[in-house]
């Protein structure tokens, strides 16, 4: 017997598939997996194919880094031509064209006062590079003593183990290891909410006041994501706060390192989370979209202050090295990905995305079982009371033509910013569906740690 094409290839994914999941370790998850992932074939503009030939509306832009959608042929160029001539060279003694172009470019588009620049591979990196800069900085001050840092909880600043040192210690990811990790000071998260008033900011802000004037003597570095904590709890905040946060970091004599990891390159409204407060921070931390979503590619910018506090310090060198630093076919696809975002209408896409889930979303409000809608940018959330119903939504979107991947309690979508009218219709309506559906009709539980 012949299979035919669609049977053949139903058993390839099948054994690649079970392959996957007896041998292959996903993001927070078990192996052997004992939940499904989904074979993809291909990827084009806001569509993912699967291997079963669905094609979905991509509402995650893969992890909120393909803003310009998938195999943009102006990246996709760059790369190619990247590659033919060199893919990858040492970054230790050696310096390329494409990591000066796109540190040129970089430099025009980052809060003032930011010039200088270390590449890493990762996100995650990229905070741990920003707290050694930090406290070599004070160490080269002749103050070990600073040595602790200050964040806010319901924080995310990665998965290494400096990084989970500033998450959030209790509804954060990372609890297990608690034990195992630097202890640092948290102040109450920021208020909720972006349009709060001045009025409602005092406690807040008092609080983390409190703390820094209490422990500033041995603190290096205030650590924060600007206006939006993402995978903490996807809350977003005043911009009042972050400027008052800048300057109690200014008045004592604290380092402040902005994680613009998952806000960087319009995803708020603004190129840069930082510039809603109109600060700049000693230390930024970029990763996610700098290269729309191609290749893995980070970054940590600072100031002068600090570098030179590094470099005219013992032993005068950053002790850090990454061996795919600055990898040039990733610098190729960073700068041609920038080159996209400022010569497209980013701010008109941003403002479309916004009023449209603002009008489709909030009407969830009402729903029982929701408690909070949020929308900021190119970022809609949908807060529910239960964090066991995400694999549930997460199938029945797919039943209705979207991919996304729910964490707890929070149903939350980042779409490409140059998605189609009618794929953000899709979107937005699967989301719905899935939702409504749930909270009517709930059905066998799953925990999102799971998924």
């Amino acid at each position: 017997m012949t299979l035919t094409h669609n049977t053949a290839a139903s058993a390839h994914w099948q054994s690649l598939l079970e392959f996957d999941r007896q041998h292959i370790w996903h993001p927070y998850a078990k192996v052997p997996n004992p939940l499904n992932v989904l074979g993809v074939i291909s990827t084009s503009g806001s569509h993912i194919t699967l291997a079963n030939q669905q094609v979905v509306v991509d509402g995650m832009s893969s992890w909120w880094a393909a803003i310009h959608g998938y195999n943009h042929p102006d990246i996709c160029a760059a790369m190619h031509q990247q590659i033919d001539t060199m893919p990858h060279i040492m970054f230790g003694g050696l310096t390329h064209e494409p990591a000066i172009a796109l540190t040129k470019a970089l430099l025009n588009i980052v809060p003032p006062g930011l010039d200088k620049v270390f590449y890493s591979d990762s996100g995650s990196v990229a905070m741990e590079v920003a707290i050694k800069m930090a406290l070599q900085y004070w160490i080269s001050q002749l103050r070990p003593d600073k040595n602790r840092l200050l964040t806010v909880r319901n924080g995310y600043h990665g998965d290494t183990f400096a990084t989970m040192a500033v998450c959030d210690p209790d509804s954060g990811m990372h609890p297990l290891f608690g034990h195992l990790l630097t202890p640092h000071l948290f102040a109450p998260a920021p208020h909720l909410g972006f349009d709060c008033s001045e009025d409602d900011s005092d406690s807040d802000i008092a609080a983390f006041e409190a703390l820094l004037s209490q422990h500033h003597p041995h603190i290096a570095a205030v650590t924060i994501e600007p206006i939006v904590q993402g995978a903490g709890g996807m809350r977003f905040y005043r911009p009042d706060y972050l400027k008052q946060v800048r300057a109690l970091c200014t008045q004592y004599n604290v380092l402040l390192i902005v994680d613009e990891i998952a806000t960087g390159f319009g995803r708020t409204g603004k190129l840069f989370a930082s510039e809603w407060a109109g600060i700049t921070p000693d230390i930024m931390c970029i990763g996610k979209a700098l290269t729309g979503g191609t290749v893995s590619l980070a970054a940590t910018l600072c100031t002068q202050n600090v570098s030179d506090g590094v470099s005219q310090g013992q032993p005068g060198l950053l002790m850090h090295g990454p061996t795919f630093m600055a990898n040039p076919l990733a610098c190729a696809a960073a700068l041609a990905s920038i080159n996209v975002l400022l010569n497209s209408p980013w701010q008109t896409q941003i403002t479309y995305i916004t009023a449209h889930f603002s009008q489709h979303l909030n009407p969830l409000k009402t729903l029982p079982g929701v408690v909070d809608v949020r929308v900021l940018g190119a970022i809609g959330v949908v807060e529910l009371e239960r964090n066991d119903l995400g694999l549930q939504i997460q199938t029945i979107a797919l039943q209705h033509g979207a991919w996304l991947r729910p964490f707890g309690n929070l149903v939350y979508t980042m779409p490409a910013f140059n998605i189609a009218k009618e794929d953000l219709q899709t979107l937005t309506d699967a989301l719905i569906n899935a939702v409504k559906q749930v909270l009517t009709r709930p059905g066998q539980t799953l925990s999102i740690a799971q998924i």
